[in-house]
């Protein structure tokens, strides 16, 4: 027996069993309920973060607590393998992507089965292998049967040294490329959407169906697709003869109770109207600010404490509602891609339209005043964007700006310039990328036909491995001609496959449908499979992806639900987003420079070792740049995996930031130690075994199962629902002190104690508690255990402590039947020493008695 706590041999020995007996995961029992427990799948960097242990222990004490009790669980893992960075390191390292990758799968995979997470590798998926991504572009070829994915010219970030386009995030702060340095311009290319819009307000509504998430998450979501009602009007723009011309500029507005207060309509830059309303004396000037304006990233140009630039085009366009000539402008904050691509200005209600007329000497109309305002004539000093009363509005002065809103949307359909629009601020998603380390879009350009879906017995379009990364030009496919060039799959005639590949967004948009049925070779997934184990019971993962992932993945289900008819409509029930891992943090307020907590010598007064400097020492998200990361291995290799997931655990609540304390890891490798020689000693001295008559208990027995009883219920609830980790490990060493305080060791409901604390933590810490069981003397492994079941007999008390009190001054207290009526409470209270010592002779005027609380005498003074 082992007489020491050695948490390395004890790990790696049912690390082993675990793997050869496949004890991990549950058989997929249809008799039994199921529960689909799921992570966010990681990007294989190859290292192990902090962030990662907390996500993957919360997922597994979920999932190993839903086993026993009795459910069948799918707890998969796999890798979101697809992406930039594994291109940049084949550009700076001469690596392949698929080598790079593939290494650091194996790594990853390796440092998470140390750490007793019991995922079902047999699930294991990877996006960038070609038996997922053949199903990656099956879907893709779902979108595009269906008229929802399509191509148009969207803008993009375009290095003109590299001649390239750059994601987001190889554009620096200052608009310059990563690699190259040069200021980056926008360029218009023909690339393809999604056409999610379709959807969006189901993606919307249905979030009401989502008791599971949170509000916060929920609200982000509903901000994003942002539904705005209003009105669709239309400004006719002036032809040379300055007659309104059969063009229109279209617009929409959440107000259109100020439509006759409109004084001018901006433009895009970019928008197809701007160099046709241009007049030729102010062609120079729009060039110029159009080239200008390009090179401005999407943040810079609609940043609210950013200016609001623009220049007028010399053209006119008529405002409906009064007839009146006004000016069309375009500035930087108007972006093409936003609603119609051209915003009517109303300085006088708007905000930003006020800065931007006043800057430019544009009219300020008011056409809204307060309920009591008398002064249709007012001077603003800001915009008034309250409601109000209608003024120089024609036939609607008078009306409340509300009900106006209606009237005018009437008037404008009537009238034949405008009508009722509902508008999302979400747009179509973009998923082309010009970059090779993605799933290629399955489609051939044919000079005859057109674009050309791929025939899906010719799936997967398979990355070919002969590529050059230089980091310059198109994408490395544009320039494979072997590959590019391919017959029209409908006619024949040389073609050419579309060089783009997908967002990796689409691969982590239905990656929870894989799993369950990840070895499938000749479907996406069997949709009897998928409709048994979804939607996902318990999703797992990091606030950063509450707008994007969860979007795209609900868009997802909604589709392949219409197309393949699954029986779901959402693909998350519950969704817990956990807090960061934060890392003492140790910087120069001078230089601004991070310092890492090895080279400082007295960490109680920190200072820069180069300088001499104080330092600030805070609590920040763990990171490289900060330099104040924690190893994972290194803490596994210290004190254990257990002692880790039970610090993560107990620290904060999952939601919380978790403020990484090397103390409070010690105190939980304590904790463990003193689990640990409690049951070993228990276990060697082996006391015999015998029923638990619960019947004639001593007094002492009572309470000690009390104790364990308390501890079933509060640690099931803080499993339930909330997941209150850090309570229910509170209670677990409740449990063991009163385990270590008890003087019943020869008892059957002390070895009932040693059972429950060990299958109590054994979802928190399997590795020791896997060890502590077989010393107790069963063959079995305690995850394959039942959960421990509560006897509601054992929480009722036999006695409790009555507080004695004079004249409402506590002088003592008794133990009285729990059960005891108010006489008898009286009487008790009476006869005990401390009343007695108090009242002595005195006339008690009155008695106060406070079921199973307290007796109060109230003497003269």
């Amino acid at each position: 027996m082992e007489s020491r706590y050695t948490p390395a041999s004890i790990e790696a020995k049912w690390q082993k069993i675990w793997d050869e007996q496949g004890l991990s995961v549950t058989p997929d029992d249809p008799d039994k309920p199921k529960f689909y427990a799921l992570s966010m799948f990681p990007y294989p960097s190859g290292n192990l973060h902090m962030g990662h242990v907390r996500v993957y222990t919360i997922t597994d004490v979920i999932a190993r607590q839903k086993r026993m009790q009795g459910y069948r669980v799918l707890n998969p893992m796999g890798w979101d393998a697809f992406g930039l960075p594994a291109e940049n390191a084949a550009i700076q390292r001469g690596v392949h992507p698929a080598k790079w990758t593939y290494q650091n799968i194996d790594q990853m995979r390796q440092q998470l089965q140390s750490l007793g997470i019991s995922f079902d590798w047999d699930k294991e998926v990877t996006t960038c292998s070609p038996d997922y991504y053949k199903w990656t572009q099956w879907i893709f070829l779902q979108f595009l049967n269906a008229g929802l994915a399509y191509q148009k010219e969207s803008a993009v970030n375009w290095d003109p040294v590299d001649q390239t386009v750059l994601a987001n995030e190889q554009v620096d702060n200052e608009g310059r490329s990563w690699r190259s340095g040069a200021k980056v311009e926008r360029k218009l290319l023909k690339q393809w959407f999604l056409k999610i819009t379709d959807y969006a307000e189901a993606l919307l509504s249905d979030l009401d169906s989502l008791p599971g998430w949170s509000d916060r998450v929920k609200l982000m979501q509903q901000n994003w697709i942002g539904k705005s009602t209003g009105a669709y009007l239309e400004f006719p723009i002036l032809d040379d003869q300055k007659h309104p011309s059969d063009e229109k500029i279209g617009v929409f507005t959440t107000r259109p109770d100020t439509a006759y207060g409109v004084t001018y309509v901006v433009l895009a830059p970019e928008h197809p109207l701007t160099l046709q309303v241009t007049t030729p004396d102010r062609r120079q000037a729009v060039e110029a600010f159009i080239e200008e304006v390009s090179q401005q990233s999407e943040i810079d140009r609609t940043a609210e404490d950013k200016p609001k630039r623009g220049i007028p085009t010399g053209g006119m366009a008529i405002n409906p509602f009064t007839g009146e000539e006004i000016p069309i402008w375009i500035a930087d904050y108007v972006l093409y891609e936003y609603g119609t691509g051209a915003v009517m200005g109303v300085p006088a209600h708007d905000s930003r339209d006020f800065q931007f007329a006043r800057e430019n000497n544009l009219p300020i109309k008011v056409v809204i005043v307060p309920d009591d305002g008398d002064n249709a004539d007012m001077e603003l000093r800001e915009a008034y964007t309250d409601p109000g009363v209608m003024v120089n509005s024609g036939r609607f002065d008078g009306t409340a700006s509300e009900k106006g809103k209606q009237a005018i949307i009437n008037y404008a359909e009537e009238e034949g310039f405008g009508k009722a629009r509902i508008q999302y601020r979400l747009r179509d998603w973009l998923i082309s990328r010009q970059r090779y380390w993605g799933a290629p879009i399955p489609v051939v350009h044919c000079p005859n036909c057109g674009a050309v879906p791929v025939p899906e017995d010719q799936l997967p379009v398979e990355l070919p491995e002969n590529v050059e990364f230089s980091g310059k030009g198109l994408s490395p496919l544009a320039q494979l001609e072997d590959w590019v060039n391919v017959p029209c799959p409908t006619c024949g005639t040389p073609a050419k496959r579309e060089t783009d590949t997908m967002d990796t967004f689409i691969d982590s948009s239905w990656y929870f449908l894989r799993y369950p049925d990840a070895k499938n070779e000749t479907a996406a997934f069997e949709i009897e499979t998928v409709n048994d184990w979804l939607p996902v019971d318990q999703y797992v993962g990091g606030i950063e992806h509450a707008i994007l992932h969860l979007l795209y993945s609900r868009f997802f289900t909604k589709f392949l639900r219409d197309r393949l008819n699954l029986n779901f409509n959402e693909p998350f029930q519950r969704l817990l987003t956990q807090g960061m891992v934060q890392g003492l943090t140790y910087k120069n307020p001078k230089t601004g420079k991070y310092v890492p907590a090895t080279e400082i010598p007295d960490l109680d007064h920190p200072t820069d070792p180069e300088t001499g400097d104080p330092l600030e020492a805070f609590y920040e998200k763990m990171s490289k740049s900060k330099l104040n990361g924690v190893d994972p291995l290194q803490v596994l290799e210290k004190y254990g995996a257990d002692t880790a997931r039970m610090f993560i655990l107990f620290k904060a609540p999952p939601e919380k930031d978790l403020e990484w304390d090397d103390a409070d890891v010690e105190g939980q490798y304590r904790f463990l130690n003193r689990v640990w020689r409690l049951v070993t000693q228990f276990a060697e001295d082996n006391p015999p075994r015998q029923p638990l008559e619960t019947g004639n208990l001593s007094k002492e027995e009572k309470d000690l199962r009390r104790a364990i009883h308390t501890a079933i219920l509060e640690v099931s609830e803080d499993l339930r629902d909330e997941y209150q980790f850090n309570t229910a490990v509170s209670e677990l060493m409740k449990l063991s002190n009163a385990l270590n305080d008890a003087d019943c060791q020869e008892s059957a409901v002390y070895r009932e104690g040693v059972e429950t604390l060990v299958k109590l933590m054994a979802p928190f810490a399997p590795h020791i508690t896997e060890e502590l069981w077989q010393m107790l003397g069963y063959s079995d492994s305690v995850h394959q255990q039942g959960w421990c079941e509560l006897d509601e007999t054992a929480l009722v008390l036999d006695e409790i402590t009555l507080v004695i009190q004079v004249n409402g001054k506590v002088r003592g207290n008794i133990q009285v039947p729990a059960d005891a009526d108010k006489a008898t409470l009286e009487r008790l209270a009476r006869e005990s020493e401390a009343a007695q010592r108090y009242l002595a002779d005195k006339e008690v005027k009155k008695v106060i008695v406070v079921p199973k609380r307290l007796v109060n005498f109230v003497v003269p003074k």
